[in-house]
């Protein structure tokens, strides 16, 4: 289960990343689609997770993957907990989202910042997660901020 948790989060940062620095060279409709399927793939696995902890009698899971600082006994840890909870905000999240990147296909389809947007609004799926997602009150608070800029 814990790389179905990575890709539902890497998925839209990687689509980000993807359409904000390669846009201009892949074009406008793989922007769009890159980020459309990115969003849709974690959709589908935050179902897939949210049937396993309602449905199958999963258990929750907290767990750290990795560590990156450590200060005086003080442990700063990147990592997620996944309960029903989260699960259910992780479908609710990646629903909206795929939803709105679909609608903006037509939307934004005149604006000179086409891919640009879908990098952002991919880059916002991927902080929202982060935050549903977290384990800690630092990475919720990184994933808060991110959410906001």
């Amino acid at each position: 289960m814990h790389s179905i948790h990575l890709t539902i989060v890497l998925a839209p940062l990687a689509a980000a990343i993807i359409a904000g620095l390669f846009g201009n060279t892949i074009g406008r409709s793989a922007a769009h689609w890159i980020t459309n399927i990115a969003v849709g793939l974690s959709f589908v696995l935050s179902m897939v997770v949210l049937k396993h902890l309602y449905l199958d009698g999963g258990v929750a899971e907290n767990y750290s993957l990795y560590t990156w600082a450590v200060s005086d006994g003080l442990r700063m840890e990147v990592g997620f907990l996944i309960d029903r909870l989260s699960a259910l905000m992780m479908v609710v999240v990646t629903f909206v989202s795929w939803m709105v990147h679909i609608y903006t296909i037509g939307y934004m389809q005149d604006d000179p910042g086409y891919q640009r947007f879908f990098s952002f609004i991919s880059l916002f799926t991927f902080a929202m997660l982060m935050l549903v997602m977290s384990n800690n009150f630092l990475q919720l608070f990184f994933g808060w901020e991110a959410v906001g800029v």
